[in-house]
Parts: C-alpha cells; sequence; structure tokens
C-alpha cells in the first residue's frame, strides 16, 4: 500500500493550515507538507522544483493538492514523474476558477486588497463556513500574514490565468476530486470541465466550505486513507 502523502498548500502557500488535517490521518500514513517562499512570487513553473524535491525518491507517493496547487500537480503529474502513484485534489480547478468573475477579480486582487483585514463573516463566507470556529479564523488571519500581499497578489492572478487542462488530459495515474459542497469560491464549471475531462476520475462531495481540509480534517482524512488503502490492493 501506498503510505505517503505530499501536500501541496493553497493559496497560502506555507502549509501550516495542513496541522488539523495531518493531524487527522492514520498511523499508516505519513504525509509532508509541502511550503512555498512567502516573501517572493514564483510561477507555477517557477514552483515546479519544489515539488521535485519534496517528493520520495524510494517509495511510491500520492499528491495531495489543495485548491491553489491544482493546476501544478497536475503539470507534474503528466511529466509521469517516478513513483507518482495518484493524484487527490481538493476543491480544485484546472480553468477559469471562479467563471465569469475573472476580471472583476484581477482588478481586486491587488497588493492593497491583501493588507486590509478582511471582517469574520467574509472569511467566513467564503472560505471557512458558517459557525467556524474562533481558532481557524484566528489561524487563517494569523497564516496569511506571514504571507507577503504581492505574493498573494501574484498567486491569485496566477490562478485565474492558468489553464491545466490539457495536463489533466495527460495525465495517467488515478485521480481523486474532494469537492466542497459549499464551496462559494470556485465555479460550478470547475469540476464539470474535470469531469469532462477525465471521465473516470473519482468523485467525493463533503458537506463544507472552500477550505474543507481545515474544516473537515477527519472526514477527507477517512476518504483519502480509504483511497489509498483500495490503491494498494
Amino acid at each position: 500500500m501506498t503510505k505517503h502523502l505530499v501536500l501541496l498548500p493553497g493559496l497560502d502557500g506555507t502549509g501550516q493550515l495542513f496541522a488539523g488535517f495531518l493531524a487527522a490521518l492514520p498511523d499508516t500514513l505519513t504525509a509532508t507538507a509541502v511550503a512555498y517562499p512567502a516573501s517572493k512570487f514564483l510561477s507555477y513553473v517557477e514552483l515546479r522544483p519544489i515539488v521535485s524535491a519534496a517528493v520520495p525518491r524510494a517509495e511510491p507517493f500520492v499528491l495531495l493538492a489543495e485548491s491553489f496547487s491544482t493546476p501544478l500537480a497536475l503539470e507534474y503529474a503528466a511529466s509521469n514523474p517516478p513513483n507518482l502513484a495518484a493524484v487527490i485534489i481538493s476543491t480544485g480547478f484546472v480553468f477559469k476558477p471562479i467563471g465569469g468573475w475573472s476580471q472583476l477579480a484581477k482588478a481586486i486582487a491587488r497588493p492593497w486588497f491583501f493588507r486590509l483585514r478582511a471582517p469574520p463573516c467574509i472569511l467566513e463566507y467564503f472560505l471557512v463556513g458558517r459557525d467556524a470556529p474562533p481558532a481557524l479564523i484566528q489561524k487563517l488571519r494569523q497564516v496569511l500574514r506571514l504571507v507577503s500581499p504581492e505574493v498573494l497578489s501574484g498567486r491569485v492572478c496566477e490562478a485565474l490565468n492558468c489553464d491545466a487542462r490539457n495536463a489533466l488530459a495527460r495525465t495517467t495515474v488515478p485521480l481523486m476530486y474532494v469537492q466542497a459542497a459549499q464551496d462559494r469560491v470556485l465555479a460550478e464549471s470547475c469540476v464539470t470541465e474535470m469531469k469532462r475531462i477525465k471521465p473516470d476520475i473519482l468523485f467525493a462531495q463533503v458537506d463544507g466550505p472552500h477550505l474543507l481540509l481545515q474544516r473537515e480534517p477527519q472526514k477527507v482524512a477517512n476518504i483519502i486513507s480509504t483511497f489509498v488503502q483500495e490503491m494498494g490492493r
């Protein structure tokens, strides 16, 4: 059975928001959380060597990509790296993540925007869901403050401009998509486009917000561990 997960983070890029999810994983799985530079913006292409350096060299592994990292994971997977056993996507996208709102988002997502303190209601509505634990909102704020506003702005634009549809089509390892039923960030077309390109992709839906690994770590950990176990049979 494949026992190693390599986690690629969401927009924050720190890997610190994986703490709850890592704690929820069974002892049969080990995991490595990758971190991206917090003070220098790197494109998806420039982030590839960081992923390559983080994966195991001598054992099979599964890539788990959260949101922003989905195009990066698929471009990496499409290169057929040795020992890659599968790719799991959590609330991810390959093209036009927010649909027709892209131009407006590009106009707003400037560095000044990320210097603002978003009120809890905004974080709850778009990211962590209603009745989110105050500790989670506090942790999210702390983590985002670790990252340069210029970096966050660059990552948003990189995600809005991405087109990883060809990479998805060329990916030959098993694929799983964990969908947040209450996702208020991604357009519905993100899922339908993936199904169109890869009809055999395995889907699992969890009742939760966009930051699904943070809000429902145990539910997602159970789904992923079952998927990894069944791959080893």
